[in-house]
């Protein structure tokens, strides 16, 4: 007999997950996501410094942010960094 649709089901255990989000190798994807959206957004826009959010358990994170006034005009009339998060998105 076949199973129905949607009788999988998979039970995530967070500590695992939290393992996960806090490694080595999930830190390296999120800053080399974060250094292509700032190279994609243009010249004045840099990446921070991996940092810890204060959600998810303290995992990893990047920011990219406008640094330079000519960057923070190009944010603030043509979108140039919100557009490349969208570009840069998988």
């Amino acid at each position: 007999m076949a199973k129905q649709a949607g009788s999988v089901r998979i039970q995530l255990l967070s500590d695992g997950i939290e393992q996960l989000l806090n490694s080595a190798p999930v830190a390296a994807v999120c800053g080399q996501a974060a250094a292509r959206v700032a190279a994609a957004a243009g010249e004045g826009f840099e990446v921070s410094e991996m940092w810890r959010a204060n959600f998810g358990g303290g995992r990893v994170a990047y920011s990219v942010r406008a640094e330079t006034y000519e960057a923070k005009l190009a944010e603030a009339e043509d979108k140039a960094l919100t557009r490349a998060v969208f570009a840069c998105r998988a």
